[in-house]
């Protein structure tokens, strides 16, 4: 054997879930926590959407990319969560801002949209799931609307309809004259 040779090395399925872990953690997180709107079921959901990856990380056939794949986990994880009776008992409290505040680290940006992230964050928590799911994945994972589709198994005109739908909505909450940026 040469030491020279070059090795491919493929990666293992724990060096796998490490690595989409690092990459689409706090995604997973938002995702979960824009359904379920509580921190610690959002961090559960998050571990059961790495637990189904790593199950099914073999079966992964790249027919969509590997971040479409782990939201579409996360989706329907968080989706089944929101099925369960306990969950529909349970009533939520809004702790969006805890969560942008920890995913934000720079202190300049902290300060300067503050409040109108809270104001934001708040009005789009008010809108229903369709409407939501719509606008994060747009605006906050920057998916193409074909990825949208494919994300939430729908028509990619019903996600155009619905992105449409979800910004009127959202725009209808802020008063005539106030700076809406949608």
């Amino acid at each position: 054997m040469n030491e020279d040779s070059v090795y491919e090395v493929t990666p293992t399925k724990d060096d796998l879930l490490e690595e989409v872990m690092s990459l689409y953690g706090k995604e997973v997180l938002y995702i979960a926590y824009s359904y379920v709107k509580d921190y610690r079921l959002a961090e559960d959901i998050a571990q059961e959407v790495f637990i189904r990856f790593y199950q099914g990380v073999d079966s992964f056939r790249n027919e969509s990319s590997l971040k479409t794949w782990i939201i579409r986990i996360a989706i329907n994880q968080s989706k089944d969560h929101l099925k369960k009776w306990e969950t529909r008992k349970l009533l939520f409290t809004n702790k969006l801002h805890e969560i942008i505040h920890e995913f934000t680290n720079n202190p300049q940006t902290q300060a300067l949209h503050k409040e109108t992230s809270r104001e934001l964050h708040q009005k789009l928590l008010s809108l229903s799931v369709k409407y939501r799911e719509v606008l994060f994945l747009y605006y906050y994972e920057e998916l193409k609307i074909s990825e949208i589709a494919e994300c939430l198994e729908i028509n990619i005109n019903t996600a155009k309809t619905r992105l449409k739908t979800a910004k009127e909505k959202l725009k209808k909450m802020y008063p005539k004259g106030v700076p809406y940026d949608g």
